[in-house]
Order: C-alpha cells, then structure tokens, then sequence
C-alpha cells in the first residue's frame, strides 16, 4: 500500500506537465461549435493533461475516475493557504472574507469552475466571486493534487452577494441551469470526482431551500424527459468540509487577457419552475433569464461584465 505522503510526492513530481497542459486547457478530440478555433495543440494539450493523470493514478494503483477517495488514504496536503490576489479582477470589491454584514455567501459547483464563476459574477446584486476546492479531505490543496483524484475536493465557486438586490432562490436557478446537474461524477468532456455538482450552504435557511428546489428541478427535469436522478450534493453549514482557494491564475480566469474561451457545461435548457422562484422571494423574472441566462451547449459566449442592476430588474 503507497502511503498518502508518497502519492503527495508522486502528484507533486507530476504537477509541472500538468500546470503547462492546463494553461492551454480545451475540449479533447471533439470541438463543439462553441470551441472551434482552438488551436490543435491546446486541444492536444488536454488530452496530455488527462493521460498524465491517468498514468501517474494507474501508477499509484488506483484512482478511477468517478471514484471517491476515502478520508484516510486523501492526500496530507499543507498548513500554508493559497497566496490569491484579494481583488475581484471584474467587480474590483474582495474576494477573501470577511465581506460587509450585509452580504451572504454560498459555494457551488457545477463544474468547471471557470465558466461557472463567470456566471455568477455577472448576476446583478453579486458582490464578489472566487475559485476553488470545496467538500474533500486535504488541507489546502493544489490544482494538480485535485485532478489526481486523491483530495476528494469538487472544483466550486464562493458566492457572495447582497441579498437585497438578488435572492438566493435566484442564484440557485443559475446554479440549477447552468450544468446538467444529473451526470454524476463529470461534466461534459471534463470526466472525475472534481467536476461533481454541489451546493455547499452558509445557513440552515439555505441548506432547506437548496433541499427543496433539488426536488423541484429534478420533477421539472422528469416533465421535460429528462429520466436521469439529480446527483448534487446538497450539504448545511454542519456537514460541508472547508472550501480552499485555487491558484491565482484559476481567479476569474475567463476575464484575464490569454484566456481560452474553455467550457464543458451540458446546460439541460430547463428553467426552474416560475412558482417555485415567485414562492420564495426571487427578485429576477422569466424574461431576465431568456435574455442572460445559461444556454444549452455552453455557458461563456457572453459578455464578462455583470448585468446592471436595474437592467436586469425591468427586463
């Protein structure tokens, strides 16, 4: 049995094929339309960055894709946190705590977490938006070490907004149709335990509102054909495991200059029911969400500003 600390040193001799492969990160062998353009090596480049880790796993003797880690063979990890900039690089506020009183914050994952990020930051009333490593065993973990599939983290985004100008009924429709939230272990081409959904609550409040409006989604998913059961993970403030930071370069990484315009996100193209959203506060209507909501296919072919406030409320 290799001990935890050897896989550490294995992932870490590993990680510098794996940060060069990631910076040109893209849909491997086939490019949906969204993604035609992309150069043959950052296409390759992908597929290079997949068969190092299934090497170095196959190496190791285990870690399949789509299996969960146990807690006591996760990676050690380390007692120093990530160095991230604490400036949002679109909405210029933080984007380490403490926030103003005023704000909530909530953790979700639908994903990668690029594209879901950039979601997020454009909702009006949205303070600030962060990447990173939610509900797995190792302390402070890095980007290599998750994709090894030994952390048991999930990539995620914080959220923190004010919910005076927007409900957490609607940040929970974006998260709902944003991603196909019924595939499991993966997201599109993106294939492990670190792609899973999830919605990681601050509050028992939000922890029975995320509860409910699974059960909602998952019925409007069944009317519209869909057969497949919801597989997000939904975990209250007692159960969720720390949310950790990603690397600089990963912080709204699709509004940088050089960004490749990656996106693995299967939105279904079914809203989250009207009366569900109007029962429980959501200040954006049906029309916001035909105009700047998630598509199917992809979710990034937008603009990277956030939609004005009061756009978004007469729209």
């Amino acid at each position: 049995m290799i001990s935890a600390a050897a896989t550490q040193r294995a992932v870490s001799a590993v990680a510098p094929r794996v940060r060069r492969a990631v910076q040109h990160r893209a849909a491997p062998t086939h490019i949906p339309a969204p993604h035609r353009g992309l150069s043959r090596s950052s296409v390759v480049a992908k597929a290079s960055e997949d068969d190092i880790m299934e090497q170095l796993m196959a190496m190791l003797g285990g870690g399949k894709k789509g299996a969960m880690v146990d807690e006591d063979k996760a990676l050690p990890g380390r007692q120093q946190a990530m160095k991230v900039t604490n400036k949002h690089y679109v909405l210029g506020n933080p984007i380490q705590e403490p926030f103003p009183d005023n704000l909530e914050t909530c953790v979700f994952a639908t994903g990668c977490f690029w594209g879901t990020e950039k979601m997020f930051w454009r909702v009006p009333g949205v303070y600030s938006t962060s990447v990173g490593y939610c509900a797995g065993y190792t302390q402070n973990p890095t980007y290599e070490e998750v994709c090894s599939g030994q952390t048991g983290h999930t990539e995620a985004v914080q959220v923190a907004w004010d919910p005076t100008v927007i409900s957490f009924a609607d940040l929970l429709s974006m998260h709902w149709t944003c991603h196909d939230p019924t595939q499991g272990m993966r997201q599109g081409n993106d294939a492990g335990t670190q792609y899973r959904s999830g919605i990681y609550c601050s509050t028992k409040a939000q922890h029975e509102l995320a509860k409910k409006s699974a059960e909602v989604y998952g019925a409007a998913l069944k009317a519209a054909g869909r057969d497949r059961d919801i597989t997000s993970e939904i975990n209250g403030p007692g159960d969720d495991r720390l949310y950790y930071f990603a690397e600089d370069y990963h912080q709204q990484y699709l509004a940088k200059p050089g960004a490749r315009p990656y996106c693995s996100a299967q939105p279904t193209g079914v809203p989250v029911p009207e009366d569900f959203l109007k029962e429980n506060g959501a200040k954006l209507s049906t029309s916001y969400w035909k105009k700047y909501g998630p598509r199917p296919g992809c979710t990034i072919q937008v603009s990277n500003e956030p939609v004005p406030v009061e756009e978004a409320l007469n729209a």
